[in-house]
């Protein structure tokens, strides 16, 4: 493999210089193998990155809308006599506290399922790419889970619409005589 001689000691490439040295005496077909492995392996890290970062996100998310939805129609705001807005913060307050709650329950599966993050040295974790990346798989990981967290509106019915709608044709059919 490339130019140097078999025999050579091998120094440990722990600095830029001997980096350098090493990929210089490389032939042109092996450095361009090397960089497109190297390339390869950081876009796998950071897809592990974004995806260990995303799994407990889509626990977090659903306990949260799950819970709030189902705070909020238990007529939180009717039983207090507050108003729907006040009921939706309080409904929010009971599912962020269960969140609290329910954290470390979540990361305890995510780890049983054998989702574990790559390997990173300190300064790998520090870079910008693998910040975004954490970044982004918490942002669809959440995404996702609130969306599924919103299943407790399949099951709510609709009777207060039915019954704003019976009062309003009442008044349509007195406008029209």
């Amino acid at each position: 493999m490339g130019t140097h001689g078999r025999n050579e000691p091998r120094e440990p490439l722990n600095s830029p210089k001997r980096a350098k040295e090493f990929i210089y005496r490389l032939q042109p077909a092996e450095r361009t193998c090397l960089l497109r492995e190297l390339q390869s392996f950081e876009s796998i890290a950071i897809a592990q990155v974004l995806f260990h970062n995303a799994i407990p996100f889509v626990g977090f998310g659903f306990l949260d809308n799950a819970i709030m939805i189902a705070a909020i129609e238990l007529s939180i705001g009717v039983t207090l006599g507050i108003s729907t807005m006040a009921a939706a913060a309080l409904g929010n307050l009971v599912s962020d506290l269960a969140g609290l709650g329910l954290a470390g329950y979540v990361e305890a599966l995510a780890s049983k399922l054998g989702i574990q993050g790559p390997d990173l040295t300190p300064k790998q974790a520090d870079m910008w790419q693998t910040r975004v990346s954490s970044h982004m798989g918490k942002a669809i990981g959440v995404s996702i889970g609130c969306i599924l967290g919103m299943f407790p509106l399949l099951f709510l019915s609709d009777d207060d619409d039915k019954e704003k709608e019976n009062k309003a044709q009442p008044c349509d059919d007195a406008a029209s005589h």
